[in-house]
């Protein structure tokens, strides 16, 4: 992953993590140029949309070089391949799965599990997580996070996802979250691309509040 983005750096600049869920290989590069150009630099294409791997492909090839690109909802070692072969580095999970964060970390791409305890969270961290994905954060409201990183590493960096808005960031980034990924209140399929542009701005404007940027 040289001279490609870090995610560390991504998230630090702004820490929203666009999830295009239902996203096609058709729309991908304008939604992706748009998300650019109002702040975004983490993207990823759940792999339950319609042909993901096109889309992760496209997006790789037009901005990997300026953005962390990679896939959601991956379950599987073989999954893991698959993305990494379209250009993807991040790969995204829903879920715990040892066997995926071993492939995402022995491919040297970055891997961030979905955990919700601390047992979870450490047995991640233990295989080399990058960062780890709060999930369901709607079952996680702000005083979750702050007890988790009472006990959790320092450097470890916490991205809630799940029923983040605009509305809401500033309590889980002040409980010590370090990214958000933002779904359905950024991207869903029929949003047009000017409904996605004033999501993302208003999503982006609230980031800033609390970054000081």
């Amino acid at each position: 992953m040289r001279d490609k983005p870090n995610l560390d750096a991504c998230l630090a600049r702004m820490p929203l993590i666009a999830i295009l869920r239902g996203i096609t290989p058709a729309e991908a590069t304008d939604v992706a140029a748009l998300l650019e150009e109002e702040g975004f630099s983490i993207v990823e294409v759940p792999m339950n949309s319609p042909q993901p791997l096109d889309s992760i492909r496209r997006i790789a090839e037009g901005f990997g070089a300026r953005m962390v690109v990679g896939a959601g909802t991956v379950l599987s070692a073989d999954e893991v391949a698959k993305v990494a072969a379209a250009g993807g580095r991040l790969i995204v999970s829903p879920n715990f799965d040892p066997e995926v964060v071993a492939a995402t970390k022995s491919g040297g791409l970055y891997a961030a599990p979905g955990v919700f305890t601390a047992s979870e969270g450490f047995a991640a961290l233990k295989l080399g997580a990058d960062c780890l994905k709060i999930f369901p954060a709607e079952a996680a409201p702000p005083k979750v996070i702050k007890a988790l990183r009472a006990v959790l590493p320092k450097t470890v960096k916490l991205v809630p996802v799940g029923g983040i808005s605009e509305v809401n960031m500033v309590d889980y980034w002040a409980a010590g979250a370090n990214g958000f990924g933002i779904g359905s209140n950024l991207y869903k399929p029929g949003k047009s691309l000017a409904e996605i542009r004033d999501a993302a701005r208003k999503l982006v404007a609230a980031a800033r509040t609390f970054l000081d940027i």
